[in-house]
This record gives structure tokens, C-alpha cells and sequence, in this order.
């Protein structure tokens, strides 16, 4: 059978990538709460101790920017601008106009806000019909922020990447070749500590004991170091984590980005349905892997294309499949819109650990096919 590794990573809210997608998701909720109608296209960038928002938002109501940012960099764990940023020195500058009218023009009617291409995807590797490195990298990420925030490993700071490698037999994980966990620290923790309480306290707490053996290969903070961090260490922009937001690499990517829009781009309501629609097809058994793509052009409501392709995996022909997807689901950007209930502020739950596999979100849920 065939033997392969594959590699997926995650980060944690902290990384400054997500710092700005947390703020860009942050503003189009408030916009949301007031107005589902809001025309929201937002972007954050972040760099040393200072935030720059631009965009564009047509809405009926008003959003106090500069108080929500500080907020939600306080929320983080940013509070010292020696080390990453801080909540309450920061400089923040705001550009934000209207939508452009060409672009509603096409919007008002029902049609989608841009072209594009889109992917969506499922597999039984995992409960949440995820691909199993991914999975296990999110996890990590995660209770990194628990346990610092917790204090239980109480040095740790917000920024924080997670590496997983998974050894597959034909489409099953066998086991973990290597767990990378870089996380920012303070200055006076020993790095034997650091590592002892990393493996202890996240891995051996997240990681399935069986999936780990005596060749399992663990690093913690390669470089022997981590303390500056955040936007200080590195530049933060709204966007640049598509591919920890989806599958991991384990699926393709249209190149869109999810954060700071509202789901009349199709970029972020198309990527979710077709995730829900794959998400299904494996559920109700007709494959065990299933990937679809779908195409828009800007201003027009049907799509261009679907494409399905199971892999060989599936129960039907993929031509038999995409015949029932367009039998049983309304694909203009109206009809995902409403299918799934997408002119609430539900967009920061999306923003970490994966904008899929969180049975919370309405693309999430499993129906009959």
C-alpha cells in the first residue's frame, strides 16, 4: 500500500497574520449587528506597534474602529511594545470608504460581488470529516492560547506557530512523524522547561496517544528562542493564512481570502457552501473524499462551473453527483446566502483554528442527501 507523509500548520490568535484577520472579521461583525445588508470589504495591517485599517463599507450604522481594534489587541494578549505590540500605545490609522458602485452595481441584483474560483472539501480521516493533519495542528494551536491564557503555563506569549506530520497508508493516518511547536515566550523561562511543559501540558493533552511512538520526532522552538514577537517580530496582514483557514494543503485553493468580507463576496459564502456540500456527500456515503470547485463572474447570479472530483473514492459517477448538487442546492450567491443564513455576525468564531470543522457554524451541519 502506499506510504506518504503529509504535513499541515496552524497558528494561534496571536500570530500578527491573525491578529488582523481577527480585527478585520471584528469590524464586519459590529457592521453586521447593525445592518445585515452591510457592504463590508476590510483589511488590517500591522507592523511594529502600529494598526492601519482600509476598505471599503456602505452600512446603516457606525462603528467606533479605533476603540474595537484596541479592544480586540487587548483580548489577544498584546501589552507590551518592547516585545509585540501594545493595546494601549499602538497607533491606529483608519481609511475606510465606500463600496464602489460598479461593484453594486452587479451586487444589488443578486449577482456575485466578484469572478473567482472556489474549493471546497471533506474526507473521513477525522469525526469533523477533516484531513487528520490539519485537525491535529489546529488543535495544538489552540490550547497553546488556552493554556497561556489560563496561566497554567503562565510565560507564555500571544504568537505562536504548530507543524504537524502525518504518515499515511493509502487515504488512512497511521501515525505522527513530527510535531514543530514555535511559540513566543518570556525572556526568563528556561528552554528545558518550556519544552518539558509543551509536551506535557498541549501535546500529550491534544495528540491521540496512539498516534505517537518512540520515532515520533518532536521539535519546540528550533532556534532555541523565541521572545520578540507579534507585529515587532513580523508584519501582520489580513488574508495571508488561506491555506491554515481551509484544508491544510490538502485540498486546492481558489486564492481568495475569508476574513473582513461580507458573504456577499463569493470568495468566502461560496468556499463555505461548497464545503458543506462535500461535507455531505461524505456523510451520506456517496465517497470518502470528495472535492468540488465552482466558478463566478462578477454581476452574474448562476455559477460558471462545478467540478467534483471524489477521488475514486466515490459510490456514483462525479457527473452523477453534480447533477444532484444542482438539483438539491440554490449555488447563486443570494441562494447560498440565504441557505445558510449568512447576514449575521457570526464571523470571528470563523477567524481561528480553521474556518471549517466547528460543528457551530451552519455549513457545519450535516443534512440528508
Amino acid at each position: 500500500m502506499n506510504r506518504y507523509y503529509f504535513t499541515s500548520e496552524s497558528v494561534t490568535e496571536g500570530h500578527p497574520d491573525k491578529l488582523c484577520d481577527t480585527i478585520s472579521d471584528a469590524i464586519l461583525d459590529s457592521y453586521l449587528a447593525q445592518d445585515k445588508n452591510a457592504r463590508v470589504a476590510v483589511e488590517t495591517f500591522a507592523s511594529g506597534n502600529e494598526i492601519t485599517i482600509a476598505g471599503q463599507v456602505t452600512a446603516n450604522g457606525e462603528v467606533d474602529v479605533e476603540k474595537l481594534v484596541r479592544e480586540k489587541i487587548k483580548e489577544i494578549g498584546y501589552d507590551n511594545e518592547k516585545l509585540d505590540m501594545d493595546y494601549r500605545t499602538c497607533l491606529i490609522h483608519i481609511n475606510i470608504t465606500k463600496q464602489s458602485p460598479d461593484i453594486a452595481m452587479g451586487v444589488d441584483v443578486g449577482g456575485a460581488g466578484d469572478q473567482g474560483i472556489m474549493f471546497g472539501y471533506a474526507c473521513s480521516d477525522t469525526e469533523e470529516l477533516m484531513p487528520f493533519a490539519i485537525s491535529m495542528a489546529h488543535k495544538l494551536s489552540k490550547r497553546l492560547t488556552e493554556v497561556r491564557k489560563s496561566k497554567e503555563i503562565p510565560y507564555l506569549r500571544p504568537d505562536g506557530k504548530t507543524q504537524v506530520t502525518v504518515e499515511y497508508e493509502g487515504d488512512t493516518p497511521k501515525r505522527i512523524e513530527t510535531i514543530l511547536i514555535s511559540t513566543q515566550h518570556n525572556a526568563d523561562v528556561e528552554q528545558e522547561d518550556l519544552k518539558k511543559d509543551i509536551i506535557e501540558k498541549v501535546i500529550k493533552k491534544v495528540i491521540p496517544e496512539n498516534m505517537l511512538d518512540e520515532n515520533t520526532k518532536i521539535y519546540i522552538n528550533p532556534t532555541g528562542r523565541f521572545v520578540i514577537g507579534g507585529p515587532l517580530g513580523d508584519t501582520g496582514l489580513t488574508g495571508r493564512k488561506i491555506i491554515v483557514d481551509t484544508y491544510g494543503g490538502y485540498s486546492r485553493h481558489g486564492g481568495g481570502a475569508f476574513s473582513g468580507k461580507d458573504p456577499s463576496k463569493v470568495d468566502r459564502s461560496a468556499a463555505y457552501m461548497l464545503r458543506h456540500i462535500a461535507k455531505n456527500l461524505v456523510a451520506n456515503g456517496y465517497c470518502k473524499k470528495c472535492e468540488i470547485q465552482i466558478s463566478y463572474a462578477i454581476g452574474m447570479k448562476e455559477p460558471l462551473s462545478i467540478y467534483i472530483n471524489t477521488f475514486g473514492t466515490g459510490t456514483k459517477s462525479e457527473e452523477e453527483l453534480v447533477n444532484l448538487v444542482k438539483e438539491k442546492f440554490d449555488l447563486t450567491p443570494a441562494g447560498i446566502i440565504d441557505y445558510l443564513d449568512l447576514k449575521r455576525p457570526i464571523y470571528e468564531k470563523t477567524t481561528n483554528y480553521g474556518h471549517f470543522g466547528k460543528k457551530e457554524l451552519p455549513w457545519e451541519k450535516i443534512i440528508k442527501m
